[in-house]
């Protein structure tokens, strides 16, 4: 019995692990890991820093919008600009314009000379830098894993990374920024790219002809906008992922208010509803990387937003502090497991030619309705109050997972074909015996 457990573990393992088989993602996961803790140190040290230099809400708030708001605006153009050039030469450019953001920054933070319109326009620039940079990783990731049978592995992997980082980065901040200051922590991030950089660099990339193309970039974006929302199981993926980040995963930004005003606490309870959401994402992460296949998700999608939703709509009814713990775990599970589960259908679904432009309406969806989103948070916290805020987001996403749980039988007929023609079936390859029809399987997203 222990050597049948020991052995079923090890299967896990191996499954959860096995986007690692190829050197390429194995050397992206090593360096963007390591980037990825700088990159959560700055975005806890910069919001410290603004408002330790200004005291002022408005400035903390503009500085977040003012890097995010480009990543809405360019991120189309950005997905044109990525169907049309190598992707690895892309990504090769914002880590290391990254780089040159982030040292710029430590210099100016470490030497004292740093102002808040300095802040403001670094931001503006990392913004711009992510609109290029998050559509093109995502659409990356198939050239790296080869297969299109471990993409949802290797996109798993790539949130497992993200939110290890994200609870081991701002610990890491904490400490700095209570013994040597945030220009540290800025520096820290400068040097973490390097080996990202590194990574992309020592990566073996097949040459890829880029035929010069006479089309304008306004018609490319036309064909992208079309083939988008024109296709029903993109569109709705992406318009409930829009719906699920606009209106429930600002709920990040009221929870220092939370913290102080609803449960009564300070800095250390809202680092631990922060870590417990973190934590919770790490599950969902984990979770999905542990699963043998791409098949079926779609059903994982509508129920995780109905989760986050549910989550949300318990935080706001509670004031009890190993409660709203426990439901920010929950939260923190759903909204991992219904955006990295939409990322794999997409992807999965996208023709290769389009894939560019489809993630960068994929980022949109995540990253760009975020300064919209937080506006929209802010505003009605002021008006109604926080916990009502929380309470909307909450109804509507759950709305939102409705609509799309009505669509999923005319979605799984649209996407069947592209299953067949795919022929995937990574049950079988890796020696599941299948009692069903395999082309019964491979069909059903549902």
């Amino acid at each position: 019995m222990g050597e049948a457990f020991k052995i079923n573990i090890s299967l896990k393992i191996r499954t959860m692990f096995r986007s690692l088989q190829y050197r390429n993602y194995r050397l992206f996961f090593t360096g963007q890991s390591i980037s990825l803790i700088g990159t959560w140190m700055q975005r806890i040290a910069l919001p410290w820093l603004v408002y330790h230099m200004t005291g002022s809400a408005f400035l903390l708030g503009l500085v977040g919008f003012a890097g995010q708001i480009p990543t809405f605006l360019l991120s189309p153009v950005a997905g044109v600009i990525i169907d049309r050039f190598s992707r690895y030469k892309v990504l090769l450019i914002t880590q290391i314009l990254s780089l040159v953001q982030a040292s710029v920054l430590a210099v100016l933070a470490l030497t004292g000379v740093i102002q808040i319109w300095h802040i403001i326009l670094l931001s503006v620039i990392f913004g711009c830098i992510n609109a290029f940079d998050t559509p093109s990783r995502h659409s990356f990731v198939i050239e790296m894993v080869e297969k299109k049978e471990v993409l949802g592995n290797a996109i798993a992997l790539n949130s497992l990374m993200f939110n290890g980082a994200r609870l081991i980065g701002p610990s890491i901040a904490g400490v700095m920024l209570a013994t040597t200051g945030e220009g540290v922590c800025f520096l820290i991030n400068a040097i973490s790219y390097i080996f990202v950089i590194g990574s992309l660099l020592m990566m073996h990339i097949p040459k890829k002809e880029f035929p010069r193309k006479e089309t304008k970039i306004l018609k490319e974006l036309k064909e992208g906008f079309n083939y988008t929302f024109g296709f029903q199981p993109i569109k709705h993926l992406i318009l409930l992922l829009a719906v699920v980040n606009l209106m429930g995963a600002s709920y990040q930004v009221l929870m220092p208010v939370f913290a102080k005003e609803v449960l009564h606490g300070g800095s250390d309870i809202y680092g631990f509803l922060m870590a417990a959401a973190g934590f919770g994402a790490l599950i969902g992460a984990a979770y999905l990387a542990s699963r043998e296949s791409v098949l079926r998700l779609g059903r994982i999608i509508p129920t995780a937003a109905t989760v986050f939703g549910a989550g949300l709509v318990a935080l706001a009814f509670t004031n009890i502090i190993p409660v709203t713990i426990g439901l920010m775990f929950i939260i923190g599970l759903g909204l991992m497991l219904n955006s990295a589960s939409c990322n794999t259908i997409l992807q999965t679904i996208t023709e290769d030619q389009m894939r560019g432009r489809v993630m960068s309406f994929y980022t949109m969806a995540i990253m760009g309705t975020a300064p919209f989103g937080s506006l929209l948070a802010g505003s009605l916290a002021k008006l109604i109050g926080t916990q009502y805020a929380i309470l909307i987001g909450g109804v509507s996403c759950i709305a939102g997972a409705l609509v799309f749980y009505k669509k999923l039988p005319r979605l799984k007929t649209l996407v069947k074909p592209i299953y067949d023609r795919l022929a995937l079936n990574p049950q079988a390859e890796a020696g599941i015996h299948i009692s069903s029809h395999p082309a019964d399987e491979a069909a059903d997203i549902s």
